[in-house]
Order: structure tokens, then sequence, then C-alpha cells
């Protein structure tokens, strides 16, 4: 396996720009902030993102919790890439993780400020320290699971034509916990409230007696209780119901949805 370095300080654009160091290199796969990474998809880890302070952040990036070391490590092994890019704040960081992974000293390290300029850099940490984003460089659709309750953006590089097709690359925006703009947090008496107001609107449902949360990592399971109008398709109603609630409670509050349960409590 053929190992590299990407060194760049927090903010500089790294994530933004391992996808492009790789197409130009001819890298298959990467290490970033704790995840690792093989063409558009995360094979394993954690993301050091999900963390709650930028102590805890550092030590999953770092790969220091032992079980998701040798998740890690195990993965690459199944895998074997030909080649790996390790991203890193500083060269002793990136040959300390490869040490930890049990991976290859890496052979060329690469500096942020050879392949990008002083005016991208200033954007990145604009972009980094008064917005509070970071860059994960996987499709958002796989992230949603793992970022649920995090505020996640597509963002599309549209590259030049090549016999007629546009070449596309898709990164995720995320604005973590511990981000420069401080904690949010949504209650599931909030989440309880859009739900009785989009059943008080739905046609078909009388009333919406109680809700039920179950909330935890991977997103939101609910549990409506309702009465119906009597006369209507009950199955319609609670199919219809469901797909409005798993839309509207998404876009509105950015958890994933893990399950939609209707349970039908009486006919009026």
């Amino acid at each position: 396996m053929n190992v590299y370095g990407l060194v760049g300080k927090s903010g500089t654009g790294k994530s933004y720009q391992a996808m492009n160091l790789c197409r130009a290199m001819n890298i298959e796969s990467f290490i970033d902030d704790g995840l690792f990474i093989c063409g558009n998809a995360i094979l394993e880890g954690v993301s050091a993102k999900r963390q709650n302070t930028k102590i805890a952040a550092i030590k999953t990036a770092l790969f220091t919790d032992e079980e998701h070391r040798k998740a890690v490590a195990q993965k690459l092994k199944e895998t074997a890439p030909a080649s790996l890019l390790i991203l890193g704040t500083s060269e002793k960081m990136i040959y300390r993780i490869a040490e930890r992974l049990e991976l290859p000293v890496p052979e060329k390290i690469v500096r942020i400020e050879q392949i990008t300029t002083d005016e991208e850099r200033a954007t990145a940490r604009t972009q980094r320290q008064e917005l509070g984003k970071h860059i994960i460089p996987v499709p958002t659709f796989q992230l949603k699971r793992e970022f649920s309750g995090y505020f996640l953006d597509p963002l599309r590089i549209i590259r030049g034509w090549r016999g007629g097709k546009a070449s596309i690359s898709e990164r995720t925006v995320v604005r973590p916990t511990y981000s420069y703009l401080g904690d949010y947090a949504i209650s599931d008496k909030v989440i309880g409230d859009v739900v009785y107001y989009i059943g008080k609107k739905m046609a078909g449902v009388d009333s919406v007696t109680k809700v039920s949360i179950e909330n935890n990592a991977e997103g939101l399971k609910i549990t409506i209780y309702l009465i119906c109008k009597f006369g209507v398709r009950i199955v319609d109603v609670a199919k219809e119901l469901q797909r409005t609630v798993v839309k509207m409670v998404e876009t509105m509050t950015a958890f994933h949805i893990r399950a939609v349960d209707i349970e039908i409590k009486g006919l009026r």
C-alpha cells in the first residue's frame, strides 16, 4: 500500500481539497477525522465532527479509542486499497495515525499551501471560524443516519465537460456540535408539537391523542396515536400521515427519522 499525507492547519480546507488531490495523484482512499473513506463511501470509523468538544474530536481523529482503532485497522486490511491519503494538522499527527492503524510510513507529505492559494485558504478559514462549517468529502446521503440532528447541506462541484458529460463530485457541509456558533438543542416537545400540528391539518384525521418519541444516535422513532374520521380509508390516511411527518420533521429539525408508527385508537 502506498501511503501519503496531506498537512494543513485546522480550517484551511484539507477535507475540501482531499478529493481533488486523490484524483490528481490517483489515490483511491483516505483517512479524515476518524473516518476511512474509499471512493464516495464511508467504510468504517467514527467522525470527529460528531464529538461534543474539540478535545474529544482530536482524540477521535487520532484513533485513541482502542475499539475505534481496531475497527478501522481491520477494515483497512480487508479492503487493502492500493493507495491511501492521511489528512492531519501536522506531519507528526499523520505519522502517528499511520502507526496507530498499522500502516506503512507515508512516502510523501503534501502541504495544503502547495495545492491551494492564499485566497482559497482565507475563504476556508472564514467558513470555519465565522460560519462554523466543516466539510466531509462524501455525499450527503452517506451521512444522514450518522449525523442525525446535525445541519447537513450537499455541496456539488461541477467540473469541465468531457465527452458531453460533466464531472460531478459531492461533499457535505456539516455544522458540528462543537461549532463556533455554539450548541443547539431541540426538545422532544417541539417535535411532538410539529406532529400534532401536521395531524390536525391532515384530511381524514379527527384528532391526535398522543405522540411518543424515542431519540437515539441513529435518529428518531415517532409513534402517533390518533382517532380517524368515520368512513375514511384508514390505511391511506396512515400512510399519508407517515410520509408527511417524515418530510416535515426532517426538514424542520435535521433529525433522521428511523420510523413513524401509527396506532389507530378509534373512529369518530
